[in-house]
């Protein structure tokens, strides 16, 4: 039988690599902790796209809009409906040097999010891409400018200013105009 000894170093270690084993003795996160990740205040309808009035580009995606839904959606996706490839606010970017698709549109990359905290005065919103990284957006929602676009059907003037932060890279006053979509 072959004797064996571990230096002080070697029994270190292994010590080190045991305690990596053991199961966190840290308790589930609490679900009223949990659904704080996705918070709406909404007494006023912001539905609609934002679209930015200047081009925001990282490589070869083009920031095009982003999108928030009704009440009704904040509400449901909160409450764990989660249909697929939609949620109350998504950020969704367009492959500018990527071919055409069949339908001659550009190939877009919507993102889901990962949390947000949306009121009628801000919009906070952390998503993950595998292409881009960590995604977020937190900005100033103008609600005298919301309602005179929407009244007008759209038009150009800033309804959403904030801060994009697109991996390492940030984009600061970013601003968006309302469009009601089709």
């Amino acid at each position: 039988m072959m004797k064996r000894t571990l230096t002080a170093g070697a029994l270190t270690a292994l010590m080190a690599l045991s305690a990596c084993d053991r199961p966190a003795t840290a308790p589930e996160p609490a679900a009223a902790s949990r659904a704080a990740a996705f918070a709406h205040d909404l007494p006023e309808d912001v539905s609609g796209y934002y679209i930015p009035t200047e081009e925001v580009r990282i490589d070869n995606w083009r920031l095009h809009h982003v999108f928030m839904g009704q009440a009704p959606d904040f509400i449901a996706w909160e409450g764990g409906e989660r249909p697929a490839g939609f949620a109350p606010v998504m950020i969704e970017f367009e492959d500018m040097v990527g071919p055409p698709l069949e339908s001659g549109n550009r190939r877009r990359l919507r993102l889901i999010p990962a949390g947000y905290d949306v009121t009628e005065s801000r919009v906070r919103v952390q998503a993950l891409s595998g292409g881009l990284g960590a995604v977020s957006f937190d900005g100033k929602l103008d609600q005298g400018a919301l309602a005179t676009a929407r009244r007008n059907l759209g038009d150009r003037g800033v309804v959403l200013k904030g801060t994009l932060k697109v991996g390492s890279r940030t984009f600061n006053n970013v601003s968006m105009r309302w469009w009601a979509g089709d």
